[in-house]
């Protein structure tokens, strides 16, 4: 019966969210929340990291990656565009990043130990911004929520039935707050598909695709041959290596166009 009231609950709450299709063609089901209530947990999960992570004060180190963000940003749809993008910089030796939605981007400072140029900043950077642009986050939420719908009515039954201590325990098991929320890492669907409208988006800006190669590659040899934290859910860290220098000739003449029309980023 509770299988039952959870499957039913979850279709009811998936019927009032939409179907759409992805950068690369996947069908996603989104709109479990609004734009603005989108942007406002970015904005809420980016205070919260903020206040937990050192800040880094160097401004050449913070201008190099707004100056990265802002050429990937000049390339984006209009409704990514006109947001005013906010970057910060970590104290922190792991080489992680992350992009949230409402223009919210995280460096951390060892991500500059294995992108070692402006290219290879880009291709972490476009990774970035492409689970924003592919609604990865709204996508996740709407999922969650799905489970959070059922946990409600589960969760009204268990009281029901077995009192308040048994419906509180099966509401926390959905607690979650914005910043874990956002900053979990994806299924390796969408994590492979931020590896391939990233490496689009670079190009487009006029940043060598084929250094996303390079950037992975430096990845995998500063980690000793282990997958990073970073990638614990990405696809196999050859085969993602594989598919990026399948995918980085059939975006040279992108590069090329961008930087014959004029499109040619000096950050560092």
């Amino acid at each position: 019966m509770k299988a039952a009231v959870f499957a039913l609950a979850t279709l009811l709450m998936l019927s009032a969210c939409a179907t759409t299709t992805s950068p690369t063609g996947r069908r996603q089901v989104v709109g479990g929340v609004s734009p603005q209530q989108l942007d406002q947990l970015g904005a809420q999960a980016f205070t919260e990291t903020k206040a937990k992570q050192t800040l880094n004060r160097d401004g050449r180190q913070n201008g190099y990656v707004q100056c990265v963000v802002n050429a990937l940003v000049a390339q984006l749809p209009p409704q990514y565009r006109g947001v005013r993008w906010e970057t910060a910089v970590f104290v922190d030796k792991e080489p992680n990043a992350f992009a949230l939605p409402g223009g919210k981007v995280g460096v951390n400072t060892g991500i500059f130990t294995v992108a070692r140029n402006q290219d290879q900043l880009a291709a972490v950077i476009g990774h970035e911004i492409g689970h924003v642009i592919s609604r990865h986050h709204e996508e996740r939420i709407t999922r969650q929520m799905g489970a959070q719908t059922g946990l409600g009515i589960l969760g009204a039954l268990a009281g029901a039935a077995y009192g308040d201590g048994a419906a509180n325990t099966v509401s926390q098991l959905g607690g979650m707050g914005a910043q874990t929320m956002f900053l979990l890492p994806g299924s390796r669907t969408q994590e492979s598909e931020a590896d391939v409208v990233g490496q689009r988006l670079m190009a487009q800006a006029g940043f060598d695709p084929a250094q996303a190669v390079n950037l992975w590659q430096n990845m995998m040899a500063a980690s000793g041959g282990r997958s990073p934290q970073w990638l614990s859910t990405h696809p196999d860290p050859a085969n993602r290596i594989r598919e990026l220098q399948r995918d980085a000739p059939a975006l040279e003449p992108i590069y090329r166009q961008a930087r014959q029309s004029g499109i040619v980023p000096k950050c560092g």
